[in-house]
């Protein structure tokens, strides 16, 4: 299945509408942290996660096409990564990387190289 890793999948349950500012965020093996911002933009929509102490307060940007649920009544985004594989991504800093085409490609390329 080639999935495009910066779209939300058409069973992930996200709804435009809903801010997911403060979410909670799921890895495959445990809690990762919450979202910090979100973008719905299409082609390039994606959740930064705050980790909060769980990788020293860094930031990490994930592709929607890594979410496999979103669940608004609990306030929760489960993704199909795991914390090492999240932790070994890129380095991610708001400041110098969002809307950078060049970042967005390396991560991509990081992401997708999971999807099947």
């Amino acid at each position: 299945m080639n999935m495009n890793v910066w779209s939300y999948r058409e069973t992930s349950g996200r709804l435009e509408a809903i801010d997911l500012s403060g979410f909670k965020v799921e890895a495959a093996d445990g809690s990762i942290g919450k979202v910090s911002k979100h973008s719905d933009a299409v082609g390039s929509s994606y959740i930064v996660v705050d980790t909060g102490p769980w990788i020293f307060g860094r930031e990490v940007l994930l592709p929607a096409g890594t979410v496999t649920h979103v669940d608004v009544e609990g306030e929760k985004i489960h993704v199909d990564r795991t914390k090492d594989q999240i932790k070994a991504a890129p380095e991610f800093f708001s400041e110098k990387h969002i809307g950078d085409t060049d970042y967005y490609g390396r991560i991509g390329g990081y992401y997708g190289g999971f999807m099947g």
